[in-house]
């Protein structure tokens, strides 16, 4: 793929927009006015959602963010026409600035316009090779030329939040050319880079830990360990928190010497830049790592320090060094989300690789065991894993880091699972998979009020929380603390900005619509439940949706569940255990008897399990 920088002259018709720096429209090698603030300030607002409809409201939010005049939407379409003008005779069959029911529309192809070229080369990267992704992610930072959207445009509070957006993410395509140019070697070209990334983003891990790599790969081991010293320091003032189990390995690393802790994927390399001795191939296939992750930090803590324990121990202690550990939660917990986040951070620790495997197709049925040791074949670079024991005897031989997602049931993935070695399985699963062992579990639970507050405020803008904070917690509450319900309710607000938050509020608090209102685009909360729901047996379906018509909405005890159930508290017994190591229903966190327990249902999943339909008791 050519360098966008280095594109040929365009023709003297052609319009080119850029965003990632000032804003600037040019036909050929012409830079055109764009006239009066306001008028810019539209043309920006269209540009960050080219090709999407923006509504008159966000345009009118965007560009009077206190008390619009009566006159807004008119002068609007002043503005509008104005810079049809400026653009020019338009294409009949593609009008590049149109009215739609949704708003106004301005078309943009990707190589118009460099934020879509940016996304453009950010996607291509994921996935590949350092070698590969390298030169796509120095393509896009290319594109940058400044503070996004410039100075004045940051007089809007909305395109104050759209800049912010846009800076965190060549924040995250920086860290990741960063490391993989340490990957290959190349330590000392991003080592200033990275300090001034530091200096203006002080308690970002990732690039403490790749300017750490960095320093040490340039043999400057002294600052690399005042780098963590100094991070540590920050989040204990500020945060009242340590570092993270994964900075904390690469720190011990450096401080023993050890140069493969300069690369921040792969092993790296010692002082100079030059590659230390590693395998010639990471295979390296994970989902991108979310720029907003949020809370579950003791449970990353934890996970971070389970799968280090014991790193290169051999086969007789893979079970105490934590070789396969299980993330559990009901669906939209945010597992592999966990799971994905563990994987990036602990790049440093499996230089052989690191990829997640799904163990459900797209329909959410459970793959054949066949499919999946293909895949795993295809993905390792060994045709030859066609049975479970070649799987288990690569895996044994390899510092890998595998995430088997989604696993449906316990004969599904046991065969997989290592039996000693160098190689790591990481599980996530809906229910407890009680028949594992050895496994260390770690149970996924809600986020709690303020960081699900904090998520969405990070999709529909803080502004906008801060304006109806009470509003944005009925929202994160009816969510039920689930990550995913909370990000879908945040990218649908984000889209329909001219709704109110109250108004959101409202409808998620009615049961009958509530999961209807879950959705954004092809992710959906009701078709994740259902997925979840369509494998559990169609005798503990019934008993799901018993207890959930017949428990209220809060915890309930033994008593109300053998009542729901239509049946004796010793049966009403095993029926709860069942479900919970299903993942239907959550236990008390400590050891507590049966009778006196108190259990719960997460809340999307009732509202689910009430509209199944079941409700006829089972008499035993």
């Amino acid at each position: 793929m050519p360098s966008p920088s280095a594109q040929p002259a365009a023709s003297p018709g052609t319009l080119r927009f850029t965003v990632l720096g000032r804003l600037t429209v040019t036909r050929g090698e012409r830079e055109l006015p764009l006239g009066p603030l306001k008028q810019r300030m539209v043309l920006a607002a269209l540009l960050a959602s080219a090709n999407s409809p923006v509504s008159v409201d966000a345009l009118t939010e965007a560009v009077w963010p206190e008390e619009p005049p009566r006159t807004a939407r008119k002068n609007i379409q002043v503005y509008v026409s104005a810079l049809r003008a400026l653009f020019g005779p338009e294409d009949r069959d593609r009008p590049r600035l149109t009215h739609t029911g949704g708003g106004y529309v301005l078309r943009a192809a990707e190589e118009e316009l460099d934020l879509l070229t940016f996304r453009s080369l950010v996607r291509a990267a994921e996935g590949q090779p350092p070698r590969a992704a390298a030169p796509l992610l120095r393509q896009a930072l290319d594109l940058w030329q400044g503070p996004p959207l410039g100075e004045d445009l940051r007089q809007s509070p909305t395109l104050a939040e759209e800049a912010e957006r846009l800076r965190l993410r060549h924040v995250t395509a920086y860290e990741s050319w960063a490391e993989a140019e340490l990957e290959l070697g190349g330590a000392p070209a991003v080592v200033e880079g990275l300090r001034d990334l530091v200096e203006r983003h002080p308690l970002r891990e990732r690039l403490r830990s790749a300017w750490m790599c960095a320093l040490s790969g340039s043999g400057r081991q002294p600052e690399a360990l005042a780098v963590y010293d100094d991070y540590r320091q920050l989040l204990a003032r500020e945060l009242g928190l340590e570092p993270s189990g994964a900075m904390a390995a690469r720190y011990r690393a450096i401080l023993a010497g050890d140069t493969r802790a300069s690369g921040a994927g792969t092993a790296g390399g010692p002082p100079g830049g030059r590659p230390a001795a590693a395998p010639p191939k990471a295979t390296v296939l994970l989902p991108p790592d979310l720029v907003d992750f949020t809370g579950h930090g003791e449970e990353l803590h934890d996970l971070l320090d389970l799968l280090e324990r014991g790193e290169g121990t051999g086969a007789g202690e893979a079970g105490e060094a934590g070789a396969v550990v299980l993330l559990s939660g009901p669906a939209g917990s945010g597992k592999t989300t966990l799971a994905v986040r563990a994987a990036h951070l602990l790049a440093g620790r499996f230089p052989e690789g690191r990829l997640c495997v799904s163990l459900r197709d797209a329909e959410g049925r459970p793959r054949c065991m066949s499919a999946v040791l293909a895949e795993l074949g295809e993905r390792t670079g060994r045709t030859g894993l066609s049975t479970p024991e070649a799987w288990r005897e690569w895996l044994a031989r390899h510092r890998v880091l595998v995430i088997l997602d989604d696993v449906p049931e316990e004969r599904a993935v046991r065969a997989l699972l290592p039996c000693g070695g160098q190689g790591r399985v990481l599980i996530t699963a809906r229910g407890q998979l009680g028949g594992l062992a050895p496994v260390h579990r770690i149970t996924v639970p809600p986020l709690d009020t303020a960081e699900a507050v904090q998520l969405l405020a990070g999709l529909v803008g803080p502004r906008r929380v801060r304006a109806d904070r009470e509003a944005a917690l009925r929202i994160v509450r009816a969510c039920g603390g689930s990550p995913l319900a909370v990000r879908v309710s945040g990218m649908r607000l984000a889209v329909l900005r001219h709704v109110p938050l109250r108004e959101f509020a409202d409808r998620l608090t009615d049961p009958s619509g509530a999961l209807d209102e879950l959705t954004a685009g092809d992710v959906s909360v009701r078709q994740r439940l259902a997925h979840g729901w369509e494998t559990l047996p169609e005798e503990r379906g019934r008993e799901a949706g018993r207890l959930a018509a017949g428990t209220g909405d809060g915890p309930f005890g033994l008593t109300e569940a053998a009542e729901a159930l239509g049946c004796d508290e010793r049966h009403a017994v095993r029926v709860v255990e069942a479900l919970i190591d299903a993942g239907m229903v959550t236990s008390p966190g400590g050891e507590v008897t049966a009778h006196a327990a108190q259990y719960d249902m997460p809340h999307l999943i009732r509202l689910y399990a009430r509209g199944a339909g079941y409700g006829t008791p089972v008499l035993t």
